[in-house]
Formats: C-alpha cells, sequence, structure tokens
C-alpha cells in the first residue's frame, strides 16, 4: 500500500493544479449544469474524473474505477462498488462551492476492497493539505501522524447535514440536539468535514446520504485518527451499502453520547 502513496498524490497534485484551479472563479455559465436539485456539476468535474481515472488505472491497472460523474452518466456502475479492488472517484468534492465560486472543496480518492477502505486520500487543492489514512497505518496531514481530538467546548460542537433528510427527519434531530450540543452550519463538503472532526474543529458529524466517494476515505481518515465513524445503529460503514446514516465525532466517548442523543 505504501508504494501507492506517492504516485496517488502527484496525480492529485497535478489535477488540482492544471484542472481545477484554473477553473475556480473562472467558470462560464454554460459549463455548469444540475444533475438534480442542488446537485451540481462543472466541466471541470468532469474533467478531473476523466484524468483521475487514466492516472488512478495506470498506477493500479487491476482495481476498477468507480467516479461519481460515471455513475451519474450510468448509475448500475455503482452497483459494483463493494465487490472487488476498486478506485473511488470524487473529481471535485462540495461542487456547489466550486460552482459558485467559495470554499471549501476538495478532491478525494480511495481504494476499497470488497468493500472495506484499504486507503484515502483528500486533497484541498485551494490550501494544499492533503490528508491520507491507510488501513491500520494510521492518519496523516500533510505527512504528520495525527490524532483526532475532541474541541473541549462547553457542548460538544455538532454540524448536522440534514438537507437529505425528510422534514419529519429534520426536525426530530434538531429538536433533540437542541440542548446538547452547540450547532454550526455544515461546510458542504466531506473533504471539508471529515478532517474538522480529527482536527479539533468539530466534535460530531451526521450524514443522510452515504455514497462511496464522499464517505469511504473520511470514515478510514477518521477511525484511524482514533475518532469513531460507523453507521447511526453502531454498524461500520461498509463500502457498496447505501442504506442512509452515518454519525463521526471526534472520540467514541462523544460518538456514544451522541448517538444516545440523536438517535436513541
Amino acid at each position: 500500500m505504501l508504494e501507492l502513496h506517492d504516485p496517488v498524490v502527484a496525480l492529485m497534485r497535478s489535477v488540482g493544479r492544471d484542472i481545477v484551479m484554473p477553473r475556480y472563479q473562472n467558470l462560464a455559465s454554460d459549463e455548469i449544469s444540475e444533475k438534480a436539485a442542488n446537485d451540481f456539476v462543472t466541466i471541470a468535474d468532469k474533467e478531473s474524473e476523466i484524468r483521475l481515472a487514466e492516472g488512478l488505472a495506470a498506477i493500479l491497472p487491476e482495481a476498477g474505477i468507480i467516479g461519481e460523474e460515471a455513475c451519474a452518466a450510468d448509475p448500475a456502475i455503482l452497483d459494483r462498488a463493494g465487490e472487488g479492488l476498486n478506485w473511488i472517484i470524487d473529481p471535485i468534492d462540495g461542487t456547489g462551492n466550486f460552482a459558485a465560486g467559495q470554499s471549501p472543496f476538495g478532491i478525494i480518492v480511495a481504494l476499497v476492497d470488497g468493500g472495506t477502505t484499504l486507503a484515502g486520500w483528500i486533497f484541498d487543492p485551494l490550501t494544499g493539505r492533503l490528508c491520507h489514512a491507510m488501513l491500520g497505518g494510521g492518519s496523516h496531514v500533510d505527512g504528520e501522524r495525527v490524532q483526532a481530538r475532541e474541541t473541549g467546548g462547553a457542548l460538544p460542537i455538532a454540524a448536522l447535514a440534514t438537507y437529505f433528510m425528510s422534514e419529519e427527519e429534520r426536525a426530530d434531530i434538531q429538536r433533540r440536539s437542541q440542548a446538547s450540543f452547540t450547532l454550526v452550519d455544515i461546510p458542504r463538503c466531506a473533504a471539508e468535514q471529515y478532517p474538522r472532526l480529527v482536527l479539533g474543529q468539530n466534535d460530531v458529524s451526521v450524514f443522510a446520504r452515504t455514497l462511496p466517494w464522499d464517505h469511504a476515505a473520511g470514515t478510514l481518515f477518521v477511525n484511524e485518527a482514533g475518532g469513531c465513524c460507523q453507521r447511526t445503529d453502531g454498524t461500520p460503514y461498509v463500502v457498496g451499502d447505501l442504506r442512509r446514516g452515518l454519525m463521526g465525532a471526534s472520540s467514541p466517548r462523544l460518538w456514544d453520547k451522541a448517538a444516545a442523543t440523536l438517535f436513541g
């Protein structure tokens, strides 16, 4: 696994430099479209995924390729996400922010085998920050080993992604959270939310939708850093399982507390 790290990082940095950043705050209106309500795609997403797919196929030819935009065009591709060895690609995570000329956004790549994430990389092309984790090998930010830490606030700081929930679900979780957490806005970008759980900025985050390009790398990053990220029922996150509901926390203690408060 270690031999894959440098080539993957070099590829992600080159895509960020040559494809993503030249389009940042420089998109024409006809270069942005909606796949669904509030679900945007840009020419940079499409070009980034093509370059990443080509590069990752060269790095590890025996692995399949499952990219967000390819799955948008052919949903059947997603059916094999939990089968065998696959690269999972989010060419630009936080596309809504990117399309609006705002941060944060990022590039996410994961390598999975039979539903288990073996390695994940989360790259912020705006700041250059690189987060990565390998199964059993810990989590790192810009090459330095990191341990997840709580914010230490009087109340745990929670960023709750409720926009894919029903009105009833949203009302319930907001009611349950009011007295127990300090609520903050979500970044609408998993590539930013997962690092916040490790770096002492947020304590808890809840996600309704659990697509692998958004979460395969991030769940591994949090768990390998000593935090806790799993299904809201306490079962592990498995790539290819598209059930709703996922929660991450900066420590197992806070995960247990949040689960009891929000879903107990």
